[in-house]
């Protein structure tokens, strides 16, 4: 049995499949927007992400799931180094993940003029107490989400039949709010050291 597991590991796995099944049937799809699944073998999935809209493409991260004991407890969710598979810590991302905040129903146009104007309200989506610590996926149907003190009121249960949690819905988040948007790259030209990503505000989900 998987280090872990508790639920019956046959039950775990045939919801597993399923879930890699399903990313299957849509993976040229998913390939043109720049996600590469690397991995998936019980209970571990790892999917790279790159920034097609920018050239040369840039790898933006790489996302590693563990679907031990789903579904009575959602997947876990931590960013890693694509070669290694070393989980990194929040001052190692090099992006982020952002909402917007109260703008549901605004224009492109009017989220434009708000960011050159600075008074977005942003939520970020990726969580630590500091620079050193893990970041976890601040998000419904994560884990680290419901497993946070913060968030005891909003048990995993409730979400469990929304579709939360599934490989799909947690892929398109990180997509939405992370890469999606990114449409330049700033370098440091004085050390020629990678800056961070520029991000279009009008493309980040509300």
């Amino acid at each position: 049995m998987t280090e872990g597991q508790f639920v019956d590991e046959a039950v775990s796995r045939r919801k597993f499949e399923r879930e890699v099944a399903q990313y299957r049937q849509l993976e040229d799809t998913y390939r043109r927007r720049g996600w590469f699944l690397l991995e998936a073998t019980f209970p571990t999935v790892l999917v790279l992400f790159a920034a097609l809209k920018v050239q040369p493409v840039p790898l933006v991260c790489a996302v590693r799931l563990d679907f031990t004991n789903y579904d009575l407890v959602p997947p876990s969710v931590t960013f890693v180094d694509p070669s290694t598979g070393t989980v990194l810590p929040m001052k190692s991302l090099g992006f982020q993940l952002l909402r917007l905040n109260g703008l549901a129903d605004a224009s492109p146009e009017i989220v434009t003029t708000l960011a050159q104007q600075q008074r977005l309200a942003l939520q970020s989506l990726l969580q630590a107490h500091s620079p050193d610590e893990i970041p976890f996926l601040c998000l419904p149907g994560v884990r680290e989400y419901h497993d946070h003190p913060a968030h005891t009121g909003d048990s995993w249960l409730l979400h469990r039949r929304s579709g939360e949690g599934s490989l799909h819905f947690i892929l398109e988040q990180i997509w939405a709010s992370g890469i999606n948007p990114i449409q330049t790259i700033n370098y440091q030209i004085q050390q020629m050291s990678f800056a961070g990503f520029q991000m279009n505000a009008a493309a980040l989900p509300r």
